[in-house]
This record gives structure tokens, C-alpha cells and sequence, in this order.
């Protein structure tokens, strides 16, 4: 029981942490992002900007502002057009951030690669930055730049040290780097019903919560969904379709890749022609499994939510019980019953949204409604005699 109620805490304190959203009116609720107090005398390198990407800021500075960095060729626009050697990279399935739309994109240095590996994250060289752009749709039934407001966007540079992330939030057209978080009162239709909610923009700190790795007694950050199950897809490349993967080792960005039919591979959760299981444990994978594995900040929770996990066994949370939670209003017992969603704490949690209650805890505020269906079908689809919750 101890034991049950320290995690328990510490997964609120960790609810505390991030949200998403964004509108066309947006009322930021805290102060205006600080700036940082950087250099800003022509000895700054975040000052020696000259249309190209700024390779020395990047390593050595946090630049108060994105465009600093040169990585865009309009500094207003991070959703399109990154500078050389910069390329945009696409996901199998969805990480839900209360539904915005995410472009995300690779900046590897002259003569450097990604180097694949099966199942884990794939290596990145000294140097190579990893920028992820929010922008929250005002309807999510039309997509397009016209409908979206730009939130923030983010940073993975792997500096030296390690790995390190910045936090821009976006002004009108300028992205400044924000050192506490902020949030941003927010509105959005999705299926026909407008919301309004809170949109947290995590600061540095929070970050790491997601991208922790725990090895050897420290703690470093990495990234978290340059997998290669969640990069096998087709993508739309000089008017056809080729494979993401393939098109990254022919152009010299990706090495050691397998033979394309032995990588992993999951799907969109609305691809009703793929299989039921890969799609919901690459959703669960993408959204979940940064935490639930064994070097994760919910580590001590005992549930592994990633890929190549059996979904048939006990960690995987079939017929276990949770050590940090107490079952909510409805009293659930168990994680997964196999051929009862309605019954599972993995569905329950996913509709809750008490910071102390839901799951994911950090980087949602609103309810992913398509993966919570997708998640009650495959438990529903699950056959009961795999475990014995009893």
C-alpha cells in the first residue's frame, strides 16, 4: 500500500505538466514568454544568421529566437520549407496532442546519417537537430495552413553532452524561447462540437519527462518516435509514392536498413483495411510506450506498452493490476480485461481528464474520441480465455 500511494503522487505531479491546443483568438493566460538572457552583441553566434542553417548556434547557444537558428527559408513559417539540409519526416500513426497537427523535420550534418535499428529509436550523429511545429486547426474536418493557428515548436539538438530541447512559443509571426512554459486558452470543433480548453506549453524541464531514459543510475534525454515501425509508410515524393524508409537510405540520410519486408510496420488507427492489433499497439506505442517501458518515467508501474511487446501477456497489462492507481470512480481492477473494454483501466484513463487520472498524464487536455474508439474495439476483439482476471 505505501508503495501504491508514493507512486500514486508521483504521477500527479507529473499530470501537472503539459497540454495542448490553440485558436484563432488565443488568450494566453501567464505572462508573455520571458527571453532569455542571451548574448545579442555581434560576438553571439545567434547573431551571425546569413540564410543558411546556423550549425554554431545550434551547438552552442539557446538562441532567444527560432529564426536565429536559420532553419526555415521564411522564419514565419516552420510547416514547410526547411533550409538544406533540413527534410520533413512523416508518422504511421497519430501522436494525439489534443488534436494539432504536427510537421516535424531532420537537420543532419554534411555527411552524416540516421542509423537504423529494428526496434528501438534509431542513432542520430553530434549535430543532428530534430524540430517539431504545434499548430491546432480551428475545425479538424479541414486541414490546410489557412485553418491552423501556430502554437510552438520544439527542439531536440544533439549537442556534445547529449541531447538537449528548447521551447518556442509563437507570437504572430515570431517564435520566442521560453524558459517557464505558458498556457493558452483554446478553441476547437472537432466532429461537429467546439471546445475550449488550456493549452500548456511545457517548459525545458518538462520536456524530459517524455524523453527520459533511465540507464546506469542517470537520467538522459533521447528521442522517442524515430522508430522504425512508426516511419514505414508510404510519402508523397516528387509527385509519387515511395517508401519513407527506403527513399532515406537511397538519399544517403538513413544506414543499415533491413530488407524493407522485415521492418516493422504499424498504420493510421482510421485504415479500417489494416490489422486491429497493429494499429492499436502502434497507437499505444507512439503515445504511451515513452513512459511504459523498463528506463521510463513509469517504469515502476510495471506496464510496457511498446511495439514488440506480447499484447497477450501479463506486462503488457492483460488481467494486471495497477501499483499507483486506485481504480477511479468506476473501481476497475484491472489494466486490460481481454473481451471487456468497458472494464479496462487502459480505455478509463483515456477518457478521464483529471491530471491526477488521465493517461496519457502530460500532452492532452481533450479526449482523442477516434483512439479511444479504436482501443475499446481491440479490447473488445480480444479473446477472454488469454488471462484470468479473477
Amino acid at each position: 500500500m505505501k508503495k501504491r500511494l508514493i507512486f500514486s503522487s508521483i504521477l500527479a505531479i507529473s499530470c501537472l505538466v503539459i497540454a495542448c491546443g490553440g485558436s484563432d483568438n488565443q488568450d494566453v493566460s501567464t505572462d508573455s514568454p520571458t527571453i532569455p538572457t542571451v548574448p545579442t552583441t555581434p560576438d553571439s553566434l545567434c547573431e551571425h544568421a546569413n540564410g543558411q542553417v546556423n550549425w554554431q548556434a545550434l551547438m552552442a547557444e539557446d538562441c532567444p529566437r527560432l529564426s536565429q537558428y536559420g532553419l526555415f527559408i521564411d522564419p514565419s513559417n516552420p510547416t514547410t520549407q526547411p533550409q538544406t539540409p533540413g527534410f520533413d519526416y512523416q508518422l504511421a500513426t497519430q501522436l494525439f496532442s489534443s488534436y494539432a497537427s504536427k510537421y516535424r523535420f531532420i537537420y543532419l550534418p554534411a555527411g552524416q546519417t540516421m542509423q537504423y535499428h529494428a526496434q528501438e529509436a534509431f542513432e542520430f550523429p553530434i549535430g543532428a537537430v530534430l524540430v517539431k511545429t504545434f499548430a491546432l486547426p480551428l475545425d479538424t474536418a479541414i486541414t490546410g495552413a489557412a485553418n491552423e493557428v501556430l502554437i510552438e515548436t520544439r527542439l531536440l539538438i544533439r549537442r556534445t553532452k547529449g541531447w538537449t530541447s528548447l521551447v518556442y512559443q509563437w507570437r504572430q509571426d515570431e517564435a520566442l524561447l521560453l524558459t517557464a512554459g505558458a498556457t493558452v486558452r483554446s478553441t476547437l470543433t472537432n466532429q461537429g462540437q467546439t471546445q475550449t480548453f488550456d493549452y500548456t506549453i511545457p517548459s525545458r524541464a518538462e520536456c524530459k519527462i517524455c524523453h527520459q531514459m533511465n540507464q546506469d543510475n542517470s537520467s538522459q534525454i533521447i528521442p522517442i518516435g524515430l522508430k522504425a515501425h512508426l516511419l514505414n509508410r508510404e510519402v508523397i515524393y516528387q509527385g509519387h509514392k515511395v517508401n519513407q524508409l527506403i527513399l532515406w537510405a537511397e538519399q544517403g540520410r538513413l544506414s543499415s536498413l533491413a530488407d524493407i519486408k522485415q521492418v516493422g510496420k504499424t498504420y493510421a488507427i482510421e485504415d479500417s483495411s489494416a490489422d486491429l492489433t497493429s494499429r492499436a499497439k502502434g497507437y499505444l506505442d507512439v503515445n504511451c510506450a515513452h513512459c511504459h517501458n523498463a528506463k521510463g518515467f513509469a517504469s515502476i508501474s510495471g506496464l510496457r506498452l511498446g511495439f514488440y511487446i506480447d499484447h497477450t501477456s501479463y506486462q503488457y497489462g492483460i488481467c494486471k493490476q495497477p501499483p499507483g492507481w486506485d481504480g477511479g470512480a468506476k473501481g476497475l481492477d484491472y489494466d486490460i480485461i481481454p473481451g471487456n473494454a468497458e472494464h479496462s483501466i487502459l480505455l478509463y484513463r483515456q477518457t478521464l481528464s483529471e491530471p491526477k487520472d488521465r493517461m496519457p498524464p502530460i500532452g492532452r487536455s481533450l479526449e482523442h474520441q477516434e483512439g479511444v474508439e479504436l482501443i475499446r474495439q481491440w479490447i473488445d476483439s480480444l479473446a477472454p480465455n488469454i488471462g484470468n482476471c479473477v
